[in-house]
């Protein structure tokens, strides 16, 4: 390579950027080229409206606007209940699972083992445990005189349940993010700690978790993204009920897109979710961002 020159870094770049573009950027302006037309699949013409299908989503007056506002706030709903659980457990769990004992490797693979399962598996699979009639959890809580429990047809459980298994299915892939960050924290500063007396929530606020910073902003950022895109849990367990309270945005997108065949406005509420996103993304760098002194 070194007759390329100044070449060479952009020869080595050009088979992902290749990729970048065809696979991201064509379809992100292909995307936003659709959402400026009144785009049907069946129809011969797609007729261009500019930002009408954008106005529409403001407009409480549009066939558009409840549906995707409700499923907005459905996202919302289920990022604000699991995004905390998603965060503080695996890493306690990473803590717990970065100190020797016997063992060690065999429950790290217990924890991660679930995350590679799919969602259709994960989701046939709670629907049968949640099950108001005929599911094993209602079974065990009749052991004990409880009675039955519409985890999947009453509110609040519909989104107990969707957190709980959500949980359950990804608490491994951050914990094992936690547990990488973990182990870049070099041990002679738990040594002076321990020299200094410091106790064991001394040295997980002033140094586990300093140590933790940028990858507790990656992980924060990633599960909030996470759980704002949730789909195949709530099709598959709560089929978007009770009523449409779990029926995310996502849902919604989707059903307008490939089910009533309007791909203009499917595009629109997209890009709206998708600036939402960005926003929250960056007031949590602002926030979570390490300060110089």
């Amino acid at each position: 390579m070194r007759g390329y020159g100044r070449a060479t870094p952009y020869l080595f770049l050009a088979p992902y950027l290749a990729l970048f573009l065809l696979f991201v950027v064509g379809p992100a302006i292909f995307g936003l080229w659709m959402s400026l037309h009144d785009w049907d699949f069946q129809l011969p013409g797609k007729p261009f409206v500019g930002l009408q299908n954008y106005k529409d989503l403001f407009d409480s007056q549009s066939t558009t606007a409840e549906p995707f506002w409700h499923g907005m706030r459905a996202t919302a709903i289920f990022t604000l209940a699991s995004v905390p659980f998603l965060v503080t457990l695996p890493l306690g769990l990473a803590v717990l699972l970065n100190r020797r004992f016997p063992g060690r490797t065999f429950f790290r693979a217990v924890f991660f083992a679930p995350y590679v399962l799919g969602v259709a598996v994960v989701g046939l699979m709670f629907r049968y445990i949640l099950d108001t009639s005929f599911g094993v959890l209602n079974a065990f809580l009749g052991l004990f005189g409880i009675g039955e429990i519409g985890w999947t047809t009453e509110q609040p459980w519909a989104f107990a349940s969707l957190v709980g298994m959500t949980v359950w299915w990804t608490i491994g892939f951050n914990a094992i993010i936690y547990l990488a960050g973990l182990q870049d924290i070099p041990a002679e500063q738990y040594e002076a700690a321990a020299l200094d007396g410091a106790g064991p929530l001394q040295v997980f606020r002033n140094v586990t978790m300093p140590g933790l910073r940028p990858v507790f902003t990656f992980v924060v950022t990633i599960t909030i993204l996470a759980s704002a895109n949730m789909f195949g849990q709530a099709l598959l367990v709560t089929q978007g009920g009770p009523g449409d309270s779990t029926r995310t945005a996502l849902m919604v997108i989707a059903d307008t897109g490939l089910s009533q065949f309007r791909m203009g406005q499917a595009t629109a509420m997209s890009y709206v979710l998708a600036a939402c996103l960005a926003v929250v993304s960056l007031i949590n760098f602002a926030l979570l961002r390490e300060r110089k002194p």
